[in-house]
């Protein structure tokens, strides 16, 4: 298998080396001509972005032609690479520096400037010692967690992803097996020096969980690696072995490094502590005031974000409160009676696979429901489609609720909205369409269709993620959903709405009482059922969620509230001229930005209104 070393000096690698040295040394440039310097750049960093992330290009549809080696590759987990999408960004900020930034103008000048502000941040990350960038490209100060490590991620990237349709594309895959081993090995690694020479260890209770599933990969490697390959052999019709090599790999050189990571976190467990925050650890106030920054692209500082969740908080739960009364729901705090709510058998689907399935059909009605609307407020659909699945039974303990996976650049591989199905009394009927909305129409699925469609959009910037962008439009369509009357049909679902925009509101105040503020894990449950009424499992799983992501959770409201106050705003201003599908497409046009980057983009749209 061909590491990065090899790929990066093979023919187009050294193209590429080189026109990142000609973009470096090349002076005063204007105009139009910076623009090109600039969208070099781009492409030069967009190439190393794919040969840092090989599991990244398959996901783009990216892994053939020049680029065809990269099918037999999984992103590198040394320490080396821990930035892993980011180091060519952090790699780049010389080159950066050297673009003539003030001759450039509209989406040139966002583009740079969006580009700027992420190389930025990886030099950050990259000052801290330990930790690195996760899959989701957010910083981690954990390699080996319940939601972070190949372990996590490579299985159910096997088994959706890489495809096959010639014996080449089968060998691919049992190579990506072997580098599935080796990476999991560089993990451990990892883990053990952050564990011996920073201090850095993740919670007890998260290293008990990471520990289960680790486990319970490990129990069924021939189901969750093998067979994933039979099958797809198999319906190509590709002649050979794969049963019995890919066996050899997976209870060889897999099994093996799966050992040293449940080696790693039984031997290290005795010396995790229960504190659940970032900011106990080594050096830790400092990272997670990086990780806000980061995750929120804002300057609130941790207290400030603190006291805006609580306003939230208390606002959001005076807006649910007459819907409760109005259910016949009127003693106790707001979350206590949405708890009560939640545990209605008759909005219940069963715990079992005949409740599940009917979960999934109810989920792919909402799809198609709120689809036929979207021209209403939006000038461009996506060509892609979006798929419901259920998240693999294997990790789903520590996996997020729910989450979207973005579809091929091309459009022939859809789009998905995963489902944690683990405990379906986590999913009470009237609080799922607005986590439909969230994850696939009209948000993530459209947002991130778009951006990959967008044909004038340099592919850096399409595969670029900003959290508060992202999850921001994410909680904006959920309310663009209410707006367009989704819920006239279904008034239980605006109490799903409200919850859904109360427990992300809650985070906030979480999340920073977690890193900042010395919440215990228990502490942050704890509000977490009483302010929103999550049900205990959902709120266990949120709370652990934070711990591991420091910052993360503040960028959906925080995001979802400055894109409501720039439309507020543009409508203001522009009155009669202001445009709902104008103001869409100059949002997501331009693809992921930082918010203040966004805000600029938007007052230049006013003032070629006005």
């Amino acid at each position: 298998m061909l590491n990065r070393r090899h790929l990066l000096m093979g023919a187009a690698g050294a193209g590429l080396l080189a026109g990142c040295g000609t973009l470096a040394g090349t002076p005063g440039v204007t105009g139009g001509a910076t623009r090109d310097q600039a969208r070099a750049l781009y492409d030069a960093l967009s190439e190393q972005v794919l040969v840092a992330s090989p599991i990244g290009a398959t996901g783009l549809g990216l892994d053939t032609g020049a680029h065809a080696a990269l099918k037999s590759q999984i992103d590198s987990r040394t320490y080396a690479d821990r930035l892993n999408v980011l180091k060519p960004l952090a790699e780049g900020r010389a080159a950066l520096a050297r673009i003539d930034a003030g001759t450039l103008s509209g989406r040139d000048r966002s583009d740079y400037d969006t580009v700027q502000w992420m190389a930025g941040m990886a030099g950050e990350i990259a000052a801290f010692p330990f930790g690195g960038v996760d899959s989701y490209m957010y910083p981690c100060p954990y390699v080996i967690s319940q939601l972070t490590g190949l372990y996590q991620s490579v299985p159910d990237f096997l088994d959706n992803q890489h495809s096959i349709a010639t014996a080449a594309d089968a060998e691919a895959y049992l190579a990506r097996l072997q580098g599935f081993a080796e990476g999991l090995g560089h993990e451990a690694e990892r883990a053990r020096a952050d564990a011996s020479d920073h201090r850095i260890l993740p919670p007890d209770f998260i290293m008990d969980k990471a520990l289960t599933q680790v486990r319970a990969l490990r129990g069924n490697l021939e189901a969750m690696l093998v067979q994933p390959l039979v099958r797809k052999t198999g319906a190509a019709g590709v002649a050979g072995d794969w049963s019995g090599r890919a066996g050899q790999i997976a209870s060889g050189a897999v099994a093996a490094a799966l050992d040293q990571q449940i080696d790693f976190l039984t031997r290290h467990r005795p010396q995790a502590v229960h504190d659940a925050g970032i900011g106990s650890r080594r050096d830790g106030e400092r990272y997670y005031d990086m990780c806000l920054r980061f995750q929120t692209s804002t300057g609130l500082s941790p207290q400030e974000a603190h006291q805006l969740g609580l306003e939230q908080v208390a606002a959001i739960q005076a807006q649910a409160h007459p819907l409760l009364v109005a259910k016949g729901y009127t003693q106790g705090s707001v979350g206590a009676r949405l708890t009560a709510f939640g545990q209605d058998p008759a909005w219940l689907y069963p715990n079992t696979d005949e409740g599940r399935a009917e979960l999934l059909a109810d989920l792919n009605r909402q799809v198609e429901a709120v689809t036929a609307r979207m021209p209403e407020v939006f000038a461009r659909m996506p060509r892609a489609r979006v798929e419901v699945r259920r998240v693999p039974p294997a990790i789903e303990l520590g996996a997020p609720r729910g989450y979207a996976q973005s579809g091929s650049l091309d459009g022939s591989r859809p789009g998905a909205y995963y489902i944690n199905l683990h405990d379906t009394a986590i999913w009470p009927k009237w609080a799922l369409p607005t986590l439909t909305y969230h994850e696939s129409l009209p948000g993530h699925h459209l947002q991130g269709s778009l951006a990959l469609e967008a044909t004038d959009t340099p592919l850096l910037l399409k595969v670029m993620g900003f959290n508060a962008y992202g999850e921001g439009w994410g909680l904006y369509a959920e309310q663009l959903a209410s707006e367009l009357g989704m819920y006239d049909a279904f008034p239980e679902g605006m109490l799903g709405f409200h919850q859904s925009f109360l427990y992300r509101a809650a985070r906030i105040v979480i999340d920073t009482g977690i890193h900042a503020q010395g919440w215990s894990r228990e502490q942050a449950i704890s509000y977490m059922s009483e302010a929103v009424g999550l049900a205990p499992g959902a709120a266990e799983s949120e709370c652990e969620r934070y711990c591991v992501w420091p910052g993360q959770a503040c960028g959906y409201k925080i995001g979802q509230i400055e894109m409501d106050r720039m439309r507020t705003q543009a409508r203001a201003r522009l009155g009669e001229r202001f445009d709902i599908k104008g103001f869409h497409s100059t949002v997501l046009d331009g693809g992921a930005m930082p918010l203040d980057v966004l805000g600029r983009v938007i007052d230049q749209w006013v003032a070629s209104r006005s």
